[in-house]
């Protein structure tokens, strides 16, 4: 099975085993974090759902690019301006693709949906209430 995620403002193909170097993303060595955006799912040539689907990866290393040289110049000003770049990375590794949000999205509903109950029911012995006072 294969994901396209979106992390760093950039898409990767992805499957379960590959380890692909994104934009620093915070954490240690050997902690595990979890893709939620995922843009497209398949297997093969089939297609599938994305809704609450997430990507499972673990943090390899956090490393730095390759240097990148900035140079400036303008002609016959005697400017000269050398700088250099190195973009931190970090290098995950997809343990898995799968619907596991779903489960945890579940568990939280039914508290959600218990607090607004209780506070329907409050408004109407509070509109009693005055309607007893006045």
């Amino acid at each position: 099975m294969f994901a396209v995620v979106r992390t760093g403002g950039k898409q990767y193909r992805v499957a379960a085993g590959d380890k692909i170097v994104v934009e620093k993303i915070d954490g240690e060595a050997g902690a595990s974090i979890t893709l939620g955006d995922v843009l497209l799912a398949g297997e093969g040539s089939e297609l599938k759902s994305v809704s609450g689907l997430t990507v499972a990866a673990e943090i390899v290393a956090q490393a730095k690019g390759e240097k990148v040289i900035v140079f400036k110049k303008r002609r016959r000003h005697n400017y000269r301006r050398k700088n250099g770049h190195r973009q931190n990375h970090t290098i995950l590794k997809i343990v898995a693709i799968g619907a596991e949000e779903k489960k945890a999205k579940k568990a939280a509903e039914p508290k959600a949906d218990a607090a607004p109950a209780t506070e329907t029911k409050a408004a109407p012995k509070k509109a009693a209430a005055k309607k007893t006072a006045e």
